[in-house]
């Protein structure tokens, strides 16, 4: 009994180790014997064929082809041509179309020299412009019509120092030469040719103005006249028109002020009459002047 149980016991132990070895040669069968597997007949005919490897495709990328470098041209040095700038110009001490003291103090300067041939107006236009160049011509320098800081410098050591009165003088237009009849007595002294009226008193100018006369249709007569009558608030009965401050010489001609002239100046003309266009100089003038005092108009 005991020797079957051991028989069977190593039977099972062999039977479970043949499968755990897994016995490759054959299969086991029911009785516990392996089957021989059977062996493949090796082909005498043509090689055994390998299972067939994936085909790998390698990509070839083309080398890309060399850049032809082109050389740029040799640059030609061009020679630099030194760029000539003028020589920078100072700005005027007095410069043209300005106005005020300065300007009348180079007018005046001008005048004492004979090259402004009008009393100082305290403007810079093209009258003082051709005086300056004339100035700038006669004594070697630029001629530019504009007062530049050497031009002041040279006029200025060539003229004495300007008076008030020769600053401001109370007529456009120097007084002109007086008429031998303007030197005794108490005259009205008016010049056609300086368009200034002087009240003289024994030759010597108390007050001077400028003043305007009638057009060729309707001169004013010269000669020798006097006062006839005053007229302070004066209108003209031929031609209705204010005739302030009249001072009559020759029948309807007289010295008064006349508002047309001071605003339109010279570009009109009277009816014969002599214009003022200062009223406070006239009103003044007015005061002074008696019926009888002479009154001289000349050329």
């Amino acid at each position: 009994m005991h020797r079957t149980a051991v028989v069977g016991t190593a039977l099972a132990t062999a039977t479970a180790a043949a499968l755990v070895a897994g016995c490759r040669a054959g299969e086991a069968t029911v009785d516990g014997r392996g089957q021989e597997r059977p062996q493949a007949r090796a082909s005498t005919s043509a090689p055994a064929r390998e299972t067939p490897r994936p085909h790998r495709t390698f990509t070839h990328k083309a080398k890309p082809k060399p850049k032809r470098v082109v050389a740029p041209p040799p640059r030609t040095t061009t020679p630099v041509t030194p760029r000539h700038t003028a020589p920078r110009v100072a700005p005027p001490v007095i410069a043209v179309g300005t106005s005020g003291d300065r300007v009348r103090e180079l007018q005046a300067r001008l005048r004492a020299l004979g090259l402004f041939n009008r009393n100082p107006t305290g403007y810079y236009g093209t009258i003082t412009q051709a005086s300056v160049s004339a100035y700038q011509r006669g004594h070697g320098l630029s001629v530019t019509g504009s007062v530049s800081r050497r031009t002041w410098t040279s006029l200025r050591s060539a003229t004495k120092t300007p008076t008030h009165d020769q600053l401001y003088p109370p007529t456009t237009l120097p007084l002109a030469k007086p008429d031998p009849r303007c030197l005794t007595g108490r005259v009205l002294c008016i010049s056609k040719s300086s368009r200034t009226l002087a009240w003289m008193v024994n030759g010597r100018v108390v007050s001077a103005m400028d003043v305007r006369f009638g057009s060729e249709y309707t001169p004013t007569r010269e000669g020798l006249f006097q006062v006839n009558f005053k007229s302070r608030d004066h209108v003209s009965t031929i031609y209705h028109t204010p005739m302030s401050y009249a001072m009559f010489f020759s029948g309807g001609q007289a010295v008064h002020y006349s508002s047309d002239f001071a605003a339109r100046g010279y570009s009109g003309a009277s009816h014969g009459c002599v214009n003022v266009r200062d009223k406070k100089k006239i009103a003044a003038l007015f005061g002074k002047v008696e019926a009888g005092d002479k009154v001289v108009v000349y050329k």
